[in-house]
C-alpha cells in the first residue's frame, strides 16, 4: 500500500449500485474515484420500478427522483386468470422510472458531490492496493468491485460464488400507452411472470420473465394498438450467494456480491442498502462489519425470493395461495410488509399462517386412474 494512494475508494463499475456506494462513501469524507467501460446513460433490461425501501435508501444516499421521471405506485396486485389480489405499500409508495433516467440522475448527482467519474475506461487487472485502467496504474486504499453478475473484481480477489444458483431470463420493453393501473402488476402464467409498471404518463415497461430462454409473451388485450417505444432487452435473472464478499481491502456491491431473483423487485434497494453499510464499515476500517451486514441483508429477500419461485410453475399450489390471498386480504397486506421491511419476520403472524406454510410445503395430488 502506497503511503499517498490516488484515491482512498475505487469503485469498478458506474452502474446504479457503483454510484450509491461512491456517494455513500463520499458523504463519509473519503476520495472516490468511479471506473466503467460503458458511458452514461447504462441501460439493463429490469422491472424499472423501485419498492418503497429501495425509494427511501436512494434518498438516504443524496439522490432525488425527479418528480417529472419517477410515477408513483401505490402497491402490488397479482393476477392470474379470473384471480386478482392486491395490497397497498403500509409506508408512501414505490416509483416507476425508466432505468435510464435513473442513471442519468445518480451520475449527475454523484458529479455534483465531487466524486471523480472515468467513463470508458477499462479496468484491466488489479495488483497490491491498485488496479490498472487502461495502461495506467490507480493506487486505493479500498477498491469496491460493483460491476455486476460477471464481475471480474470477484474472479480476481479470488472470491467466487457458490456452486448452487437459480437462474431465469428476462426480457424488458416500453409501450406507449396509459397506464391502467396505479399498482405494479404481476401477471401470473406457466412457468412465466409478466411484470407491467407505469414509468411515464403514457407508457409501461413490460418485463417477462421465464425459465425459458425462448419465450416471448405479451399482455395482448391491454397492449392492442399500443406502439412499442424502445427495442426488446434481455438480461439472465439469477439466485446466488456468495460465502464471502470481502477480502483484505476488497469488497463487493451488487449482483457482483450475490443476487435475489427479480421475481422480488428488490435488486436495486439491496445495493442501496448495502451501499450505506459498506460506507459505515470504511468509515471504522473494518469490513468484517460490511460482511456481517452484507448477510443480515441478503436474508429478508432471499427468503421472499424463495417463497415467490416455490409458487413458479406450480399452478396447483399457486391458485389455492392466490384465492388464500383474494379471500383474506389481511394476509397479503402482511405479507408485502414484511416483503418491502415495514415489519420484520416474527411479525407475519396470523390465523393462516399454517395453512399457508403446509400449502407451499405440500405435493401436488394424485392423479385419479380413470
Amino acid at each position: 500500500m502506497e503511503t499517498h494512494p490516488d484515491t482512498d475508494v475505487l469503485i469498478v463499475g458506474g452502474g446504479p449500485a457503483g454510484l450509491a456506494a461512491a456517494m455513500a462513501a463520499r458523504h463519509k469524507g473519503f476520495r472516490v474515484l468511479v471506473a466503467d467501460c460503458a458511458r452514461p446513460p447504462i441501460d439493463k433490461a429490469c422491472g424499472e420500478g423501485l419498492m418503497p425501501d429501495g425509494v427511501a435508501a436512494l434518498r438516504q444516499l443524496g439522490f432525488g427522483l425527479d418528480a417529472a421521471a419517477a410515477v408513483p405506485f401505490r402497491g402490488i396486485r397479482f393476477r392470474e386468470r379470473g384471480i386478482s389480489v392486491e395490497a397497498a405499500f403500509p409506508e408512501g409508495p414505490g416509483m416507476g422510472i425508466r432505468r435510464t433516467a435513473l442513471h442519468r440522475a445518480m451520475a449527475a448527482a454523484a458529479e455534483r458531490a465531487g466524486i471523480a467519474l472515468a467513463w470508458g475506461a477499462r479496468v484491466s487487472g488489479l495488483a497490491a492496493g491498485s488496479a490498472w485502467i487502461g495502461n495506467q496504474r490507480v493506487t486505493a486504499r479500498w477498491i469496491v468491485g460493483a460491476d455486476g453478475g460477471n464481475s471480474r473484481i470477484r474472479t480476481w480477489a479470488g472470491l467466487p460464488h457458490r456452486a448452487r444458483e437459480t437462474r431465469r431470463f428476462g426480457f424488458r420493453r416500453h409501450y406507449r400507452i396509459t397506464p391502467w393501473t396505479n399498482h405494479m402488476e404481476l401477471y401470473w402464467g406457466r412457468d412465466a411472470q409478466i411484470y407491467v409498471t407505469a414509468v411515464g404518463a403514457e407508457e409501461v415497461c413490460v418485463v417477462v420473465v421465464s425459465r425459458d430462454s425462448r419465450l416471448r409473451v405479451e399482455l395482448q388485450a391491454r397492449l392492442s394498438g399500443a406502439a412499442a417505444t424502445s427495442t426488446e432487452l434481455g438480461a439472465v435473472t439469477a439466485s446466488r450467494r456468495l460465502a464471502r464478499v470481502t477480502r483484505g481491502r476488497i469488497a463487493l456491491i451488487g449482483d457482483a456480491s450475490g443476487s435475489v431473483d427479480a421475481i422480488t423487485g428488490e435488486g436495486l434497494c439491496l445495493a442501496f442498502q448495502q451501499a450505506l453499510a459498506l460506507a459505515r464499515a470504511l468509515e471504522q476500517e473494518d469490513l468484517a462489519i460490511y460482511e456481517a451486514a452484507h448477510r443480515r441483508l441478503m436474508r429478508r429477500p432471499s427468503v421472499m425470493s424463495s417463497l415467490l419461485l416455490a409458487l413458479d410453475g406450480r399452478p396447483w399450489l399457486r391458485r389455492p395461495v392466490l384465492r388464500a390471498f383474494q379471500a383474506q386480504p389481511r394476509w397479503f397486506e402482511t405479507l408485502l410488509a414484511l416483503h418491502v421491511g415495514a415489519r420484520p419476520a416474527f411479525d407475519f403472524a396470523h390465523p393462516g399462517r399454517e395453512r399457508l406454510r403446509h400449502a407451499l410445503s405440500a405435493r401436488p395430488p394424485l392423479m385419479r386412474r380413470s
